[in-house]
């Protein structure tokens, strides 16, 4: 990845996990409840934004909580004449015997939705972000059993509350941590529980994906290596995929002089992940393809060493891609996908690619690499290429890749550039339901020019200046790709939360996780209708 983000921010053959060491397992973030230990029973209830200061307008849950409580919910809250504004809460104690804490949680106007300006619903954002503070102050207080009112939207309340509660702190000693929290709904006054139930666990199973893309985007670059991450894949995905693990004899043997060009200044060896879920018969699969660089220092175009230790952040489209297998494979949604994950380690060594050296990818195509930190792109050239042979119905790729995508829109969207208006529709609409926004950006063959206008080879790595960086590395990738249905997710801007997102902690964040699942669920949705 560009130098300009860093400034915000022995072979494998067959690995068995049966003999993965303790330490590892921790490192996985497994949390054990204790069956000794005494839990406190807390609640959370929503409330809407009402400017009246003689009534409360409780969500359903929360207006049958109060009745049940002899209205000392509303009596308390119609104490304060200041009403509950969008995201504010209230802490509430004795006023029920089940619960040592009440906390009322504002969670926007009733009625919100689809905002066109902002690109998201409202609705859901507001209800994610509500819910979400108010676990995080329950924790604060001691609690660590929590129900939750699904606040009209049950998907997005249990998404708020595992997402808050988030934290990797697995390497800290235990009394550093933080306190482990059950969380359930509230569905003890709905008529339909298993409606709600069914909702719950989809939003959790979510949350759970992201949360998994987060965890390996945090790991230190010394124990999350190429060889750790196939590792860990294989325990997490085993039970509902294949998992085919390559190493550097079988990308020798595909050609993929690309991919391999940037694994050669490390001691730790490439692997590249094939993995597969097959939730339908299809010839036809979903692809997805994620960048696995474990470490960037940048070669021999050495990055700043000021902020380079987020770099072990850089396999964030290889995280995204596993954590959104994950949910997928656990929602069992009827599809077929194929994820391509090329995994390595880019490092200045005596045996690091030089700037003006001239590798040849998969597809036979010569690459000038005048920049060894434009390498994201490299590796994904081999990745898109083999994947092509399995007769995608649609290739998604997503990789941390140009600080110039950060300049452009931050951490506010993921860049996205496609050849399909249909797919760009279907993902902008997945995202509206995440709350996780995308930004199309453009294809020129502006760009295109940029790159085959080459001294030495078919292509340049990089495009001769700074100008439309993100552009250039997409026009880039472009040469590699004949799928008609193709998009491809510059992450870097998105890569890290620093409370941007309000029901993210800060640290490596996971987007677009949610909005790649719920991208291919629209998929899977319209292939089976057909």
């Amino acid at each position: 990845m560009a130098a300009s983000i860093v400034k915000r921010v022995s072979r494998v053959k067959k690995l068995n996990v049966s003999h993965i060491s303790a330490r590892y397992k921790l490192l996985t973030g497994s949390r054990h409840f204790s069956t000794s230990k005494q839990w406190n029973n807390a609640l959370v209830l929503g409330v809407y934004e009402n400017e009246s200061t003689d009534s409360i307008d409780f969500t359903g849950t929360a207006r049958k909580f109060d009745e049940k409580a002899d209205g000392k919910i509303s009596q308390l809250l119609l104490t304060v004449k200041k009403p509950l504004k969008c995201g504010k809460t209230r802490t509430l104690h004795a006023v029920d015997p089940e619960f040592s804490s009440v906390l009322v949680t504002c969670i926007g106007k009733r009625g919100e939705g689809y905002d066109e300006l902002e690109t998201v619903d409202k609705g859901r954002e507001s209800i994610r972000a509500a819910v979400a503070k108010a676990v995080l102050q329950l924790r604060e207080l001691g609690e660590n059993e929590i129900e939750v009112d699904s606040c009209g939207d049950t998907e997005a309340s249990a998404e708020g509350c595992h997402l808050a509660l988030f934290s990797y702190d697995d390497l800290k000693a235990e009394k550093s941590r933080k306190p482990a929290v059950r969380i359930s709904c509230a569905t003890r006054y709905s008529q339909d529980k298993n409606s709600m139930e069914k909702e719950w666990r989809k939003g959790a199973i979510l949350a759970e994906g992201q949360n998994l893309s987060r965890r390996l985007m945090e790991m230190p670059a010394n124990l999350l290596t190429p060889t750790k991450f196939a590792e860990i894949i294989k325990e997490q995905l085993a039970d509902k995929c294949e998992v085919l693990v390559r190493d550097k004899d079988w990308a020798e043997s595909m050609k993929m002089g690309s991919f391999l060009s940037v694994a050669r200044g490390s001691v730790e060896p490439p692997v590249f992940l094939e993995i597969e879920y097959k939730g339908r018969q299809s010839d036809s699969p979903l692809a997805l393809v994620g960048k696995g660089v474990t470490f960037d220092t940048g070669g021999i175009s050495i990055k700043p060493s000021q902020g380079m230790d987020a770099m072990r952040g850089d396999m964030g489209g290889a995280a995204c891609v596993a954590g959104s297998l994950l949910s997928v494979s656990k929602l069992q949604l009827p599809v077929h996908v194929k994820a391509f994950i090329p995994l390595c380690e880019n490092m200045p060594s005596g045996s690091a690619t030089k700037p003006g050296d001239v590798v040849t990818a998969m597809n036979g195509k010569t690459i000038q690499v005048d920049n060894t930190d434009a390498e994201g792109r490299l590796i994904l050239a081999d990745a898109l290429c083999y994947s092509e042979q399995f007769n995608p119905s649609l290739i998604l790729d997503m990789a941390t890749l140009t600080g110039a995508i950060d300049v452009a829109l931050g951490a506010g969207a993921a860049g996205v550039f496609t050849n399909s208006e249909n797919m760009w529709n279907k993902l902008q609409k997945a995202s509206v339901r995440s709350g996780d926004r995308v930004w199309r950006m453009p294809l020129f063959n502006h760009y295109t020019k940029k790159i085959t206008e080459c001294q030495l080879a078919d292509l340049n790595n990089i495009g001769g200046s700074r100008s439309g960086g993100a552009c250039t590395a997409a026009a880039f990738l472009k040469e590699f790709v004949n799928n008609k249905n193709w998009l491809h997710l510059d992450i870097a801007g998105v890569m890290s939360n620093s409370g941007d997102v309000a029901y993210l902690g800060k640290g490596m964040s996971g987007r677009p996780t949610r909005t790649v699942i719920e991208f291919i669920n629209l998929m899977s949705k319209e292939t089976n209708n057909r």
